[in-house]
């Protein structure tokens, strides 16, 4: 009997061991990849707002392990079946960088659901259950530009180029003339929109335009435009740099001579909120804000070259005074 019970035993244990090595054997499920693309009317490469948007979703993609895709240099017709085209091919989250998709967006997200959409700049009144809003502070961008721009300004006649006529873009206008003007009471801001944000000759013109009524610091919020505008301003400065750029979303020092500091956007902290939402499955109704106070808006490098220390210095005070209030008042 007591040979009996252990020959079970070893049965049994050697059943066990089976098991065990068969669990082991086993393929472990695979961990999903997620994927996220973005669709643009500009170009990654335009040195302006679509390569820094671009180069935002890929860093933010590279932290969590997404793939990536994009099709830029698409016309508004075409934003909607670009994005159609993501989601069926099983794309996870559509990124669009800039608040002139937003209807599209609506469009395509109403009959995807289980699809996530990001807008960049995006209203406060878009995110749904599968729509969030990527969000700077537009004010403090502006501000921190017309602060810049009031200090160094010899002619007392600054420039604003815009793409098209956007809430954000307009809160942008509103804000760098009154900062410029509290720098200095004298400013005039000559300002222009391109009706384009890819017409790289559009901004030339208007650039040379506004040199031309005696503007020597620039602001754009245009992508492709603010490109020609640089070029426009480095040709008209020839070999000594007298009118200044100040570049946006990426720290632009040294792309173009004439660019003096850049007012810089993190869109890659913020994208990243956004993919690890999808992540979690707790994606939509809400905006993602970016700001001083959370590091997603910031003062890119000066040039030191064109802007002396005793202004930089100036510079930074005004930007802290920005950020705790009491700029202006």
């Amino acid at each position: 009997m007591k040979k009996i019970l252990a020959i079970a035993l070893v049965l049994c244990l050697a059943l066990g061991m089976l098991a065990g090595c068969a669990k082991e054997a086993a393929p472990a499920a695979e961990a999903k990849t997620f994927k996220v693309a973005m669709i643009c009317d500009s170009s990654i490469s335009d040195g302006g707002w679509g390569a820094a948007c671009y180069n935002g979703m890929t860093a933010a993609a590279a932290t969590r392990g997404w793939e990536t895709a994009y099709t830029d240099a698409i016309d508004q017709s075409a934003y909607a079946d670009t994005m159609i085209s993501y989601c069926d091919l099983g794309y996870d989250m559509i990124f669009a960088p800039g608040n002139q998709y937003s209807d599209a967006v609506k469009q395509v997200a109403a009959d995807y659901p289980n699809v996530a959409f990001a807008v960049l700049n995006g209203s406060t009144e878009l995110p749904t259950a599968n729509i969030m809003s990527i969000l700077p502070n537009a004010d403090q961008i502006g501000s921190i530009a017309g602060i810049i721009a009031g200090l160094m300004s010899k002619t007392n006649v600054i420039g604003f180029i815009g793409g098209m006529e956007l809430d954000t873009t307009k809160s942008k206008l509103a804000q760098f003339t009154a900062a410029a003007q509290v720098i200095n009471p004298s400013i005039k801001v000559v300002s222009a929109y391109a009706g384009s944000f890819n017409d790289t000759a559009k901004g030339m013109e208007l650039a040379a335009s506004m040199i031309n009524e005696g503007a020597d610091v620039f602001f754009g919020d245009a992508s492709a435009v603010d490109s020609g505008a640089r070029q426009a301003i480095d040709q008209a400065n020839g070999d000594t740099v007298k009118i200044f750029d100040i570049g946006q979303p990426a720290d632009l020092l040294g792309q173009n001579p004439c660019v003096v500091s850049s007012v810089v956007t993190d869109n890659a902290a913020m994208i990243a909120i956004c993919l690890e939402k999808v992540e979690s499955g707790t994606f939509g109704k809400e905006v993602v804000f970016g700001s001083l106070e959370n590091g997603a808006v910031y003062l890119g490098k000066f040039n030191d070259t064109l802007m002396d220390t005793a202004t930089q210095a100036k510079v930074a005070d005004y930007i802290k005074q920005l950020q705790d209030g009491t700029f202006g008042k």
